[in-house]
């Protein structure tokens, strides 16, 4: 049914649990392919003998470019994408296939909610491998109430593989991986996609970026000014005028309202662009060197 990616990073312990979940608790049969970063810890005979295509790097190249060479191995329609360090909740499957039944076209972008952020939840369920109560936690988890909101750029998500090639699938600047996903959803909403939806009832246990981000402190940073040199805006400003992201209500989308503090809040982006633009050398050298894809 789907193509479940999933970049991975010397992680084998959380790939496991990932790998396992997604074969114990979906309603369909996917095909699963990982990206190993070096696979140092014996990932890559792991997957052997579990017979789980794959695709390989000597080296960390991150999420992005990890995910783009997993994705040429896919031969489903739908691709979804997920980190090493999820656990999937029953049937996640089924209510992202019942959604996308529902919209008759291939013209969206779909996630599920993560749970796990909060301390309070990690500390009942476990915060890694080793603490991780499965048992209590799929006799509970559906306990925590959630709503379908608006505006996700969050894993898992999935979209359809035609879409996924047109766009060119994460944008590999964006090394190691943050900032990919909203400018992922920036070339999809350039591609008239207006439904970014996340799913309250399609959960996964997240235990918490011990994944590809083993980098360094600053990089969110470094890509949210990556992403507002490419796009002219910033991530906040397209989540919140553009994506409507957090609201509840998940109709259809349509371009911003040109209120007055969009005005005043798209001057300030044209601000900061114009200051990156004078003195960002990193990102400036990027863009000359044509490694920014639009």
């Amino acid at each position: 049914m789907f193509s479940i990616i999933i970049p991975t990073y010397n992680n084998l312990n959380y790939l496991k649990i990932c790998i396992n979940s997604i074969k114990k608790n979906s309603k369909y049969k996917h095909q699963i392919i990982v990206h190993v970063n070096e696979g140092k810890d014996g990932t890559i005979d792991y997957l052997k003998k579990k017979k789980i295509p794959y695709s390989w790097t000597y080296k960390n190249v991150g999420l992005c470019k990890g995910v783009n060479l997993a994705v040429q191995k896919s031969k489903k329609k739908y691709i979804v994408y997920s980190h090493d360090d999820f656990y999937f909740c029953p049937n996640w499957d089924l209510i992202f296939y019942n959604e996308i039944k529902k919209i008759k076209h291939n013209n969206f972008y779909l996630s599920g909610i993560m749970i796990g952020s909060e301390e309070k939840v990690s500390k009942k369920f476990g915060n890694d491998y080793k603490s991780f109560n499965e048992n209590f936690f799929l006799n509970n988890y559906l306990k925590i109430k959630l709503k379908d909101y608006q505006g996700s750029t969050w894993a898992p998500h999935i979209v359809h593989k035609d879409l996924w090639l047109k766009v060119g699938g994460f944008s590999e600047e964006f090394f190691p991986g943050a900032g990919s996903d909203p400018d992922l959803n920036m070339k999809l909403w350039n591609q008239k996609v207006r439904i970014f939806k996340g799913l309250a009832n399609c959960r996964v246990y997240h235990f918490e970026s011990r994944t590809l981000r083993r980098t360094r402190k600053s990089f969110g940073t470094y890509a949210s000014k990556l992403f507002l040199f490419k796009w002219k805006i910033s991530i906040n400003f397209f989540k919140k005028y553009y994506l409507r992201s957090g609201s509840f209500n998940t109709d259809v989308l349509n371009e911003p309202n040109l209120s007055l503090m969009y005005i005043v809040d798209l001057i300030k982006c044209k601000i900061h662009y114009l200051f990156i633009f004078l003195f960002n050398r990193e990102i400036k050298k990027k863009f000359e060197n044509n490694e920014i894809k639009y």
